[in-house]
């Protein structure tokens, strides 16, 4: 029975291209009560695998992995064909200056947002007027760093606005890519060749989130140093 479990939800967790480390599929199941429907097993698996370093919890075949030489930027443009699943350790809003970016984690920050042109602030109470509106995520474009199964890490481009990809998204989310273009070394991201997994790293989505402003402070400030140097 317990060898039939283990197939199942490999199975299940297989047709999403997740494949688990033994190790973390006898993990799971040593913790899962014998009464459990077989359905919900399968989507609380799929929930904590999403939630894990797939650095630790996923085997990692060639075919689902980012080529050895992906960073060499003497390659002007091939071909990935994946999947590759891969989680997002960082993200940037490249579409912003630094300085624009830090106002509005300020603004937040006093609760304040925007109506228009005009700067409201937001009374965190039940009775708040329903047609004031938060702030609109930034629509990029979006620099992220993607990390496969076995920790390579690399940059990639979103210059479309994928759904699922802004600033507010969680930190080692899972992504999965299909048939993308690499230019030197980057990965240029489409709206057809990414899907969105889900999950998070909770502890990574804690730090990068708690210490957003001071690193666009810091990389604002080398900026200017740099221009003025």
């Amino acid at each position: 029975m317990a060898n039939n479990l283990l197939a199942e939800l490999a199975a299940h967790l297989q047709s999403r291209h997740l494949q688990p480390t033994p190790a973390w599929l006898q993990s799971f199941t040593a913790g899962i009560r014998p009464t459990t429907p077989l359905p919900a097993l399968k989507q609380t698996a799929l929930f904590r695998l999403l939630a894990t370093d797939i650095t630790t919890s996923l085997v990692a075949p060639p075919t689902t992995l980012f080529p050895g030489d992906i960073l060499n930027a003497r390659i002007q443009s091939r071909h990935l064909a994946g999947p590759v699943v891969c989680q997002v350790i960082d993200v940037e809003d490249i579409g912003h200056s630094r300085w624009s970016q830090v106002e509005t984690i300020e603004a937040k920050e006093r609760g304040e947002t925007t109506k228009g042109r005009e700067v409201v602030r937001v009374i965190p109470d039940a009775d708040a007027q329903p047609d004031v509106q938060p702030d609109v995520d930034s629509k990029g474009p979006f620099k992220l760093l993607l990390q496969d199964a076995k920790g390579a890490k690399v940059y990639a481009f979103d210059l479309k606005g994928i759904a699922g990809i802004n600033m507010g998204m969680s930190l080692g989310i899972k992504v999965l890519l299909r048939n993308c273009e690499v230019r030197r070394g980057v990965v240029m991201l489409e709206p057809g060749g990414v899907q969105i997994l889900g999950g998070k790293i909770e502890a990574l989505d804690k730090i990068w989130k708690e210490g957003r402003k001071e690193r666009l402070i810091s990389a604002a400030n080398a900026g200017r140093e740099n221009a003025a140097g």
